[in-house]
């Protein structure tokens, strides 16, 4: 368990890790903290967008909708691999999911099926969405995959964790399914292998 570190400290740590990273307007301040707690922070949580386009999905991801306001991640990473910036702090990306899941990894272990939702994710997890449409169809480019275990690693080692870590939205709440298109396994050796 770790307290959430500064927004400086979080672009620093993706700068450091070779991104290339977008600042989209006040991110700094864009959150959801009037709606409970950010921390202790436990994970990085990877999702897809399931849209089309980087603007689009920036815009999206920042300002949410009627339904679900914005920010809806902390970062967006584009097919480019580059890295947007759109909120810090509590934000609309996981939502309730499986408490067991979240004690795996806070303990750095393999993680049970998600079979319940009893646990609220937005106060315990980096969020990043990736742009894609999630239908196991559109492509994955390498320079984006990349950019996810760089991401990825770059908070885990700020916070001196591993890459048990990180975990998919689809591993977190029952009924997700993003990422689709690779496994989080494979991205978890992606992220060990930078970790080393």
């Amino acid at each position: 368990m770790s307290v959430p570190m500064s927004a400086d400290r979080f672009l620093g740590a993706l700068r450091a890790e070779g991104l290339t990273v977008v600042q989209v307007g006040a991110w700094r301040t864009h959150n959801r903290n009037h709606k409970g707690p950010w921390g202790p922070v436990n994970g990085v949580m990877i999702h897809h967008t399931v849209t089309r386009g980087t603007a689009y999905s920036v815009e999206l991801c920042r300002d949410g909708d009627s339904d679900l306001p914005g920010p809806l991640c902390h970062g967006v990473i584009g097919k480019d691999g580059r890295v947007h910036l759109v909120g810090y702090g509590r934000a609309n990306h996981a939502g309730a999911g499986d408490s067991d899941v979240l004690a795996a990894v806070i303990a750095e272990r393999r993680l049970p099926p998600d079979n319940q939702a009893d646990t609220d994710g937005n106060r315990h997890f980096y969020g990043f969405e990736c742009v894609n449409l999630g239908d196991g169809e559109d492509p994955w480019p390498a320079v984006q995959l990349d950019a996810i275990a760089r991401a990825a690693a770059a908070v885990c080692r700020v916070h001196g964790w591993g890459s048990r870590s990180v975990l998919g939205h689809l591993e977190w709440q029952p009924g997700k399914i993003d990422p689709k298109g690779f496994t989080m396994d494979s991205m978890r050796a992606r992220v060990a292998e930078r970790l080393k």
